[in-house]
């Protein structure tokens, strides 16, 4: 699998996982190991370069992704939202054609459907995974004349003003794979149910 030529994927991992009870979501096994490793090796499978925000202070997460070619990005100010993820990981990023944003927690997001965002790039307008329905989720990937605004964000908003603002174009994904986004222990055993 090789990436179209300078997309660049912004890992989010900087996230609380604050409805988890004390567990972290993104060190939850998946298919033998934790989320985050699983959901970094499928970026990288694309070839294209990749970046992950992480918060202070997690050395789980910064364990998972060991050996791994990912530049992490660390957040100090993570906890004030994901749109100081995104402003952090886009300021990384430099001046890519793109960069695809992958929410790093959930879990049917693989190397193909983020191979199929970079394929069907266009280099000008937003690209918005979609679930078979339709329903708008994620990935999303950014052209680079919009960096500016992601690496200016602020809040919890994360960037729905600016795919508001200009729009994206959806791209269905397989069943919903843009959808699926795990944040309770209930939602991680219902799932680990359904994949039996």
């Amino acid at each position: 699998m090789s990436a179209g030529p300078g997309v660049t994927i912004l890992l989010l991992a900087a996230g609380a996982s604050s409805r988890m009870r004390g567990r972290d979501k993104l060190l939850e096994e998946v298919d033998g190991r934790p989320l985050l490793r699983r959901q970094a090796e499928a970026a990288v499978a694309t070839g294209a370069p990749v970046i992950a925000t992480l918060p202070p202070r997690a050395p789980g997460r910064r364990a998972a992704l060991a050996g791994l070619p990912v530049a992490v990005v660390e957040v100090p100010d993570a906890a004030e939202g994901m749109a100081r993820s995104l402003s952090a990981g886009a300021r990384a990023a430099g001046a890519p054609r793109g960069l695809l944003v992958v929410l790093a927690d959930m879990p049917e997001i693989t190397a193909e459907d983020m191979a199929a965002l970079i394929e069907a790039f266009d280099g000008r307008t937003i690209l918005r995974g979609a679930a078979e329905d339709g329903t708008p989720g994620h990935p999303v990937l950014f052209p680079r004349h919009l960096l500016a605004d992601l690496a200016g964000l602020s809040g919890d908003s994360g960037a729905r003003e600016i795919i508001r603002e200009h729009g994206a174009r959806p791209l269905h994904l397989p069943a919903r794979h843009a959808l699926t986004d795990l944040d309770t222990p209930e939602a991680w055993d219902a799932w680990r149910a359904a994949r039996r």
